[in-house]
């Protein structure tokens, strides 16, 4: 058969990677303990010792082998990117993009390719929380019939830095001191702003940052982008600039800096737990995958350089055209193996896809392998099951550790006579890769474009994108965060900085952390985009968090027919109160108990239901419902009263109670109170 005219008519089934990694999937309860070689053991607890009361033996391999396993069973943590959690999907193309690329996973819609995903903080060690303000990232493997690819993306359309060369440096700033190993999980220190003030290209992925987006309120909820131009090349070789996006289709959405604080420490889980609970629920995480398309002859077209990393395309400009869906449906079963151990590689890609004279791309290229080599032990971790391709892959390596597979032929060169010079090349036009001939010219050296030079009128129209709330929001990050700083220099040099986005915010932050305000003016750009506000994203009710606070006696029918009601829409619903149990209404109906005022904390939910009732604590329960209620209104939070809870809240010429929804004498209280969560912030509340 022709290569050429088959390699697109070659079918990965979507769920065939599965099937491959159950071939390493282990079950091992109801089995009997045995040893690494199979020897069943009578004694796993006590050491062999010289009498009862004597010293252990060397002959004791048993335990060498049990605990010289345990001292070695952890690997090298990633450098960045350590925090992070995984799960599994599939994508699916909605159209045939094969006018721009021959990638093989966007041939035909309706074709489906099994992934691996796994999202990530920056900063902080895996022992660090999932809230914090950071930037964010996004890994996805596709296994697809001629080989994997990974797409690595970010929660922001820009990078902190132009140059490879300049990584090591913003991440030493960035991560904790060389001698205290403080701070964890924050850029809130004096290393990182003096970084900051010392390379504005920086200031821009700063304010994403220091905007909502630094503090995500889901994984479900992160939209991430390639950061880098890539190529696309179609079997014409005719190629095409591109940088893709996923789109999540519940909408963009954040914790309040506060919540973002507090959760670190109540459920430092809490995005890894959100993820698992809604696929377990079968409410799986969706993505739509977005591209932005520039042909070769308009690279010179825009204000800004389309291969500058610190620079995002315009939606305005550049339209995304969505080309596809990543669908999470599957939690991993064992984290080690399938998050700890996967391996991202921009460097891995399939015939289609090429890479651009992206300086940062660039230097990626060489630096995802040789992290992943190092941190993982072999060149051979590739042939980890997480990160072994569905389809057969020949090539001359041999040996080495971690080398499982048995090559048994005995030619392992080119080129040969012996082996009739095989493995043997494929050539472009039956599905060999080859590098899209890219034109090259100028002198060798260590060179910066000019057309990078322009770093702050990109902030500026993020600036000026923002709701009002945006923008106070961002001004509250930037304002804690320099807050935090102990060098009155380094604070006055970064609102000496900030003054070229925005004189107001600039001031303002001044007078926040103590330091004059700036001279001088913000760049003269009115320009503004509506696609960079979280402000228009999607809005469900969906997923959203509902908390009941609940105690006995309640109006039975009315609360159970509300609670039905929300959880038949997809709303999540936990039941708190405080003990743990069944809470019984006027009429007998009970009401099972999730959650203690102990085990949970308002911040938590997204929403709350004050039902209210009688508790054997009553002074104590009120308090709870109280705190419950202060939050949830403070925090711009929908709140639904049942009748039985009004004396929890009532309106006064100090609130409006904007999003507070009442059962009582409302005939439509279940559907007001699923708009308002729908809602999700009430951002005119007094």
């Amino acid at each position: 058969m022709d290569e050429k005219n088959s390699r697109n008519k070659k079918q990965v089934n979507d769920d065939a990677k599965q099937q491959q990694l159950n071939k390493y999937r282990i079950q091992n309860t109801g089995k009997p303990l045995t040893t690494k070689q199979d020897l069943k053991f009578a004694n796993d607890s006590e050491i062999l010792k010289a009498g009862e009361r004597g010293p252990g033996l060397m002959q004791d391999w048993y335990y060498f082998e049990k605990f010289g396993h345990f001292s070695r069973e952890e690997i090298p943590e990633r450098v960045v990117h350590a925090r992070g959690y995984s799960a599994h999907g599939e994508f699916e193309c909605y159209q045939s993009m094969k006018h721009v690329t021959k990638a093989c996973f966007l041939q035909e819609a309706g074709k489906k390719t099994p992934v691996t995903c796994r999202f990530s903080t920056v900063q902080g060690p895996k022992g660090s929380y999932d809230t914090v303000r950071d930037l964010r990232c996004k890994g996805v493997k596709f296994y697809t019939e001629e080989g994997n690819y990974d797409l690595t993306t970010i929660a922001m359309p820009v990078l902190i830095v132009q140059d490879p060369m300049k990584f090591p440096d913003v991440i030493h700033a960035y991560q904790s001191k060389q001698d205290d190993d403080i701070p964890t999980g924050t850029g809130a220190h004096d290393r990182f702003w003096d970084y900051v003030a010392s390379n504005p290209e920086s200031l821009h992925m700063v304010t994403w940052i220091m905007s909502p987006r630094g503090i995500l309120r889901s994984y479900r909820m992160m939209e991430s982008w390639s950061i880098n131009t890539y190529l696309f090349v179609n079997e014409q070789n005719v190629a095409t600039f591109v940088r893709f996006v996923w789109k999540p289709v519940l909408g963009v959405h954040s914790l309040l800096q506060d919540e973002a604080i507090k959760l670190g420490g109540i459920d430092p889980d809490y995005h890894r737990k959100d993820l698992r609970r809604a696929i377990d629920a079968g409410q799986y995480p969706e993505y739509e995958l977005g591209v932005q398309l520039i042909p070769m002859e308009d690279e010179f077209k825009y204000d800004f350089d389309i291969l500058d990393p610190a620079k995002f395309w315009p939606e305005e400009l550049i339209p995304v055209q969505k080309v596809g869906k990543l669908t999470l449906n599957r939690n991993i079963e064992n984290y080690h193996t399938e998050s700890e151990m996967v391996a991202f590689n921009p460097a891995n890609v399939v015939p289609g896809i090429d890479f651009s004279n992206d300086p940062v791309l660039q230097g990626r290229l060489f630096a995802y392998r040789d992290t992943q080599h190092h941190r993982l032990g072999s060149a051979n971790y590739d042939e980890l099951p997480i990160n072994k391709p569905l389809c057969p892959f020949h090539n001359n390596t041999r040996r080495g550790y971690m080398r499982y597979r048995i090559d048994v032929d005995h030619v392992n060169y080119r080129n040969n006579e012996l082996a009739n010079n095989t493995p043997y090349t494929t050539p472009p036009q039956k599905g060999g890769y080859l590098e899209y001939p890219k034109r090259v010219e100028g002198r060798v050296g260590r060179w910066r474009s000019k057309s990078f030079d322009d770093v702050f009128s990109q902030v500026r129209i993020f600036w000026n994108s923002l709701t009002p709330i945006e923008k106070q929001h961002t001004i509250d990050g930037f304002s804690y965060q320099l807050g935090k700083v102990v060098s009155e220099s380094v604070r006055q040099r970064n609102v000496d900085l900030l003054v070229n986005v925005d004189k107001g915010l600039a001031d303002i932050v001044a007078d926040n952390i103590g330091v004059s305000r700036p001279s001088g003016n913000h760049v003269p750009v009115s320009t503004s985009y509506p696609s960079l506000s979280q402000e228009n994203t999607p809005k469900y009710a969906q997923t959203q968090w509902v908390g009941v606070v609940i105690g006995d006696g309640f109006n039975g029918k009315e609360v159970k027919d509300t609670i039905e009601f929300l959880k038949n829409n997809g709303v999540w619903v936990d039941i708190v109160s405080d003990k743990l149990g069944s809470v019984i209404g006027d009429d007998g109906t009970k009401i099972e108990v999730t959650h203690t005022f102990i085990t949970a904390s308002p911040y938590l939910f997204d929403s709350v239901y004050i039902v209210g009732g009688n508790a054997q604590n009553q002074a104590g329960f009120m308090q709870n419902v109280f705190d419950y209620v202060q939050h949830a209104y403070s925090h711009f939070k929908p709140i639904g009263v049942a009748s039985t809870g009004q004396s929890y809240i009532r309106r006064s010429s100090k609130n409006n109670l904007a999003g507070v929804v009442f059962a009582s004498g409302n005939p439509n209280f279940e559907r007001d109170f699923l708009q308002a969560i729908a809602t999700q912030r009430f951002w005119d509340r007094r």
